[in-house]
């Protein structure tokens, strides 16, 4: 009795079987070709990223070593200001004080050096001459007090 049934029932279960099992490849055939197509993309974007990643580290290690040799120049530059303001603040006090042989001195040397380094114009620079060749002879008056 049961295999009668079987025998009966089994031709239309396996036919249910067959096209469900049909219509699942046709699915997962379609959903394998989306994964294929979204692998694709996705490799395709990792290239572009990876790519993109190199620039980058290029860019920096560029902004790095510009930014470095700037550093360099900066600390060079910062190091003469402050040996030339040091040697001004030196002179300032000197003259305030009328001190004597002030021109004698490393700072009256270094002022003199100034003169020729800074950007002056050219009646700045002969009055600044002018002052410093006078030597101890003249005595400097303030003007302002």
């Amino acid at each position: 009795d049961k295999f009668m049934c079987y025998c009966k029932t089994g031709a239309g279960d396996l036919s249910a079987s067959i096209s469900s099992a049909e219509a699942k490849i046709a699915s997962d055939t379609s959903g394998l070709a989306a994964a294929e197509a979204s692998l694709k993309q996705l490799e395709e974007e990792l290239a572009t990223h990876q790519s993109d990643r190199a620039e980058a580290k290029e860019a920096l290690a560029q902004a790095q070593a510009l930014r470095e040799k700037e550093a360099a120049v900066y600390a060079k530059e910062s190091s003469e200001h402050k040996t030339n303001i040091a040697a001004m603040s030196k002179a300032i006090g000197a003259l305030e004080k009328g001190t004597a042989g002030f021109l004698q001195t490393s700072a009256g040397a270094k002022l003199r050096q100034l003169t020729v380094d800074m950007d002056l114009s050219a009646a700045d620079r002969d009055i600044l001459s002018a002052f410093l060749s006078t030597g101890e002879s003249a005595q400097y008056a303030p003007q302002s007090g």
